[in-house]
């Protein structure tokens, strides 16, 4: 029978066996980053998206809730799919349920909350996947972190431009009306504040107050990305 042990004061690993006891070398522990380190891989990242001929991007969605960013992800990624391209969702809602299930609604918690999306969708963008990040995302300095993780400039902002107004009407879970009620505290557009993009790359919005079809909405986003050598390698 073999037991592990490691110590958070000293840092060290110990391994246990019928043998006898065996100190192992000084790992890595919170607060002394000193000793870690970037292990490059064989494979590069042009490689792999010409491999699945596509450019890895992150397609960032942000919006005040109700404003159709998750219509519009999971109508892109079923036209990327027909289109045989790869892309994953990252869902402001799913990722609470797991990734971010310690995070509340603070604003230190929405910034964190933000930050790790940004550091996986940067994986799975490295990686060469379409990766779509579906999030209100109410802070211009958080999303603007996200968009310097990075360095290829392959961060597509995506603007749902809905009225206030608009997204409050169609309400889907019933948040809005709790807000209103004082039942939820902290809620993006009622009161804690959305700043919007200021040079995002893609604005989805009413035309002569009509709002676009979902169809139509993915159509727009994969333009973008066709035009800007996205799906292809």
């Amino acid at each position: 029978m073999a037991l592990d042990l490691a110590s958070s004061e000293s840092g060290h690993y110990v391994s246990l066996n019928q043998q006898g006891i065996k100190k192992c070398s000084v790992m890595s522990v919170i607060g002394n980053p000193t000793n870690i380190f970037w292990h490059e891989s064989t494979v590069e990242k042009a490689e792999r998206q010409k491999l699945i001929n596509q450019q890895g991007c992150v397609v960032w969605i942000t919006g005040l809730s109700g404003s159709g960013k998750s219509t519009l992800a999971c109508s892109l990624n079923r036209e990327l799919h027909s289109r045989g391209k790869l892309s994953y969702v990252l869902d402001g809602d799913n990722v609470r349920h797991g990734l971010n299930k310690n995070l509340g609604f603070s604003p230190e918690d929405r910034t964190e909350n933000i930050r790790r999306v940004g550091e996986v969708a940067k994986l799975f963008a490295d990686a060469g996947l379409i990766c779509i990040a579906s999030l209100i995302s109410p802070y211009r300095k958080d999303r603007e972190s996200c968009r310097a993780m990075l360095t290829d400039a392959n961060f597509i902002e995506v603007f749902m431009n809905m009225p206030l107004e608009v997204c409050e009407k169609r309400d889907p879970k019933g948040l809005y009306k709790l807000a209103r009620a004082g039942k939820i505290k902290g809620f993006t557009g009622i009161d804690d504040p959305y700043e919007p993009p200021l040079n995002c790359e893609i604005k989805i919005e009413q035309n002569n107050g009509i709002c676009p079809s979902p169809r139509d909405m993915a159509g727009q986003v994969v333009s973008y990305l066709d035009e800007n050598g996205f799906l292809h390698a």
